[in-house]
């Protein structure tokens, strides 16, 4: 596993930041309460079992990069009502973390949040964690005009709105996939591993510069004078 150097970072101006199971632990299972409500939105909206709708629901994830690009395209189900119930959820099971806090104020440049998520889950999760202050906006899934990661055209459009240059841009990812066309566009990734990410045996994983299973431990060696 390549250690971080801060030296290796000099010229990074933004630090682009997916937000669930990458800005606080996968341990909370914060996630785990929109997978409940994606699950039980389907089953009310087409009328399937919860195994049916939870079966669907991954197969879509997989397939588009989210659930919910799959339901638009295939469904007709309204992305914003999707959104609206899905992270209708309990944010309270979060913690203010003054350790991430005082990493990402060592951070030189612009922070961003560009999450395949809506802004309202991000705000009411970095606002839990004491860390809101920090990022200078948030690219959710509707300023991406409802396209996920890992389509191209939705790293392109957040490049556009917030004048990121790929090469002086390094972005931080718990979904390897989503790391692919970014390592392509020039800039540096962070693959922030946990159980939930499906990894292939033999996967090529080239496009992820560096590897951690510890955020905070990789922004302390990155950070260290």
């Amino acid at each position: 596993m390549k250690t971080p150097k801060r030296s290796d970072f000099a010229e990074i101006d933004v630090w682009v930041f997916d937000l669930d199971n990458t800005l606080y632990p996968a341990t909370t299972n914060l996630f785990a309460q929109i997978d409940v409500r994606m699950k039980t939105f389907i089953s009310k909206a087409l009328n399937l079992t919860l195994d049916e709708a939870f079966t669907l629901q991954k197969g879509y994830y997989h397939k588009y990069g989210t659930s919910l690009r799959g339901l638009t395209l295939h469904h007709g189900i309204d992305a914003d009502a999707f959104l609206d119930y899905v992270h209708d959820i309990d944010h309270s099971v979060l913690n203010a973390d003054p350790r991430l806090d005082a990493l990402l104020a060592a951070l030189p440049g612009r922070k961003l949040i560009y999450t395949n998520g809506s802004a309202y889950h991000a705000e009411s999760t970095v606002k839990r964690l004491g860390v809101a202050h920090h990022f200078a906006d948030i690219f959710d899934i509707r300023a991406g005009s409802y396209i996920p990661k890992p389509d191209p055209a939705t790293y392109a459009a957040m490049i556009a709105k917030h004048a990121v240059t790929p090469t002086k841009a390094v972005m931080f990812e718990d979904s390897h996939k989503n790391l692919a066309p970014a390592a392509a566009l020039g800039m540096k990734t962070v693959y922030v591993r946990h159980g939930g990410d499906l990894v292939r045996e033999g996967e090529d994983l080239s496009h992820c510069h560096y590897v951690t299973d510890d955020l905070l431990g990789w922004l302390e060696e990155v950070t260290r004078t």
